[in-house]
């Protein structure tokens, strides 16, 4: 795996063979490097912080010639990152796509399964850009039931397809934008609190450029559409996950029993059935427990261990919960009605 570095003249420039491995990545704790670099070919510094599937790289150079850089890195986790160019003028080159053109002040958040890439870099001052990236992971876990654009984005990683936010163009850094940007260079909190800040400025931009591209001109006509297809192997996974209450499968195994990947599974399950995989299954359960409890020989523990709970204390506080009595009143209420 590596970033290679070439001028006009095809000239290896620079190499590097370290990257960041899916362990750093996951770090409970912040790894931090700040790194300055003097070139024949330009001078820079950047720095960059990862923790948790989150990676932060921002960074400013002057480039004296022009460069092509190479990205081939087949043992990286795959990202999904948000892109600001602050100023400098950019092109990315992604396998299958139309060429990504950057200039000053404009974002995008693009996902590239492939982790090949080409990037050339005109000769330039001043060139400074911030990317902030998320583990293919961590995204999906953040794009499920927060909103129709994460969802129509998380359904194309989910599918390891290349995808841009905005396909056509890039979209203008807002003033809002900037001032997170500075906020997130300028953290000065450390440890836990330091994540803590960085994730809610990290969330904060996501939240500003799905709503840029809501009022550009994104409608709901263009939300997540469910295929007759995929619908008919939601409905299957439902059946499949009724018929095995006792024990029921794990999400990755109804995914894969029902012919869908895990996000198209829970997104089109929230949107046909307006609840969760397992907060259905809940339901479905507590509603057989309710009409059980109407038939007065049926034991407590019977019922409990009929449906699937691990125990009858377990049983009866999910009861409460959904229903606001216990099991054994709700049986002493109907026998009073």
């Amino acid at each position: 795996m590596a970033l290679v570095i070439t001028n006009d003249s095809q000239r290896v420039l620079f190499r590097e063979d370290k990257m960041r491995t899916a362990e750093e990545l996951s770090s409970a704790t912040i790894i931090e490097e700040k790194v300055d670099l003097a070139f024949d070919f330009g001078v820079g510094n950047y720095r960059e912080l990862c923790f948790e599937g989150l990676h932060i790289a921002y960074g400013k150079a002057n480039v004296f010639e022009n460069l092509h850089m190479f990205m081939e890195t087949p043992d990286t986790p795959t990202m999904v990152s948000q892109v600001f160019v602050l100023h400098g003028d950019i092109t990315a080159y992604l396998p299958g796509t139309n060429a990504c053109q950057y200039t000053s002040l404009e974002h995008n958040l693009v996902y590239n399964p492939n982790l090949l890439e080409k990037t050339e870099v005109r000769k330039q001052d001043g060139m400074e850009i911030i990317s902030l990236s998320f583990t293919k992971e961590r995204f999906l876990a953040l794009a499920e039931n927060n909103g129709d654009v994460l969802s129509r984005f998380g359904e194309q990683v989910a599918g390891n397809r290349i995808v841009f936010l905005n396909k056509e163009h890039n979209q203008p850094i807002t003033t809002d934008m900037i001032r997170i940007l500075t906020e997130i260079r300028n953290c000065q909190f450390q440890g836990g609190i330091k994540k803590l800040f960085l994730q809610s400025k990290i969330f904060e931009l996501l939240a500003l450029q799905c709503e840029q591209y809501e009022r550009a001109g994104w409608n709901n006509t263009d939300a997540v559409n469910i295929s007759a297809a995929d619908r008919d192997k939601i409905y299957h996974a439902r059946d499949l996950l009724l018929s095995a209450v006792q024990q029921p499968p794990s999400l990755h195994d109804l995914s894969r029993l029902a012919g869908l990947n895990e996000f198209k599974l829970k997104t089109g399950f929230k949107k046909i059935f307006d609840n969760t995989v397992f907060g259905y299954l809940n339901d479905y359960r507590l509603e057989q427990a309710r009409q059980k409890l109407m038939q007065h020989d049926y034991p407590l523990t019977a019922i409990a261990d009929e449906l699937g709970y691990s125990s009858l204390q377990h049983f009866c506080n999910a009861f409460r919960k959904k229903y606001g009595v216990s099991p054994g009143k709700a049986r002493w209420n109907k026998r009073l009605s």
